[in-house]
C-alpha cells in the first residue's frame, strides 16, 4: 500500500479519459462543462477547505483525490453518476495500491456529492460537496448563443465571480457577484436551492456554518 496522492491521478491515462469521456458525454446532452477544469478547481477548493480547517496534511489529499475523480461516472451517465464514479473509483485506486480504509472514505465521499440523494458521511465527503457546489461561473456555460440558454445556462452566464471563503473561525461563506441584468437572484435559487441546504449540511459537518452571499447580501 502506498500513499495515493492527487498527481498519481493526473499522470494515469485512464482517469485522463474517463474525465474526458464524461465530459464530452454532457456536452452531447447540453449540460454545463465538467472537465479536467472543472475537477482540478473542485480539487484544489476540497484540499484549501480542510487545509484552512486545521486538518491533516494526508486528509486534506483525501479530500483532493476524491474531488479529482467525483465525475468520473459520467462516461457512464448522468444518472447515478456518483454511484457509478464512486465503483470505478475504487477500481483506479486499488489499482493504485491504496489502502483500502483510505478508498472507502473517497468513494463514499464521491457516492454521496450529489444534492439529489447525497449526504456528508466524513470530512472529505463535505469538504468535496462544498468544493463542488461553489463552481458556478459564466465559464462553463458551452452554449454560445445567448437567445437559446435555458434557466442553467443563463443562471450560470450571469455568474462573474464565485468565491468559497473559509473562516476558520466561524463559517465557510460563498460569495457570488451576479449580473442581474441577466437573471434575477431568484433564478439563482430556483436552480441550486437543494444544492446550498446541502452545503449547510456539509459545512454543519465540520463544525462550522455555511453563508451564502450575492451582490454582497447575506442570503442564507
Amino acid at each position: 500500500m502506498k500513499p495515493v496522492i492527487i498527481a498519481d491521478l493526473k499522470a494515469d491515462p485512464i482517469v485522463q479519459g474517463y474525465i474526458e469521456g464524461g465530459n464530452k458525454n454532457l456536452a452531447a446532452i447540453g449540460f454545463t462543462e465538467h472537465g479536467l477544469r472543472h475537477v482540478g478547481l473542485v480539487s484544489s477548493i476540497a484540499y484549501n477547505i480542510l487545509e484552512k480547517l486545521g486538518y491533516s496534511e494526508r486528509e486534506c489529499e483525501l479530500a483532493a483525490v476524491a474531488a479529482y475523480l467525483h465525475d468520473i461516472g459520467n462516461v457512464i451517465n448522468r444518472a447515478g453518476h456518483a454511484q457509478s464514479g464512486a465503483i470505478l473509483a475504487a477500481h483506479i485506486l486499488e489499482r493504485h495500491a491504496m489502502a483500502p480504509e483510505e478508498i472507502a472514505i473517497v468513494i463514499g465521499a464521491i457516492g454521496n456529492h450529489d444534492e439529489s440523494d447525497g449526504n456528508p458521511v466524513s470530512k472529505i465527503s463535505a469538504a468535496l460537496i462544498l468544493a463542488d457546489k461553489s463552481d458556478v461561473h459564466r465559464s462553463r456555460i458551452r452554449n454560445q448563443e445567448p437567445a437559446t440558454f435555458d434557466i442553467h445556462d443563463r443562471v450560470n452566464y450571469a455568474v462573474e465571480h464565485s468565491f468559497l471563503r473559509v473562516y476558520p473561525e466561524d463559517r465557510i461563506a460563498l460569495e457570488i457577484t451576479i449580473n442581474t441584468k441577466i437573471c434575477p437572484v431568484m433564478d439563482y435559487f430556483e436552480i441550486f436551492l437543494a444544492r446550498m441546504l446541502l452545503c449547510r449540511r456539509a459545512a454543519y459537518f465540520l463544525g462550522t456554518q455555511f453563508e451564502l452571499k450575492i451582490n454582497e447580501v447575506k442570503l442564507l
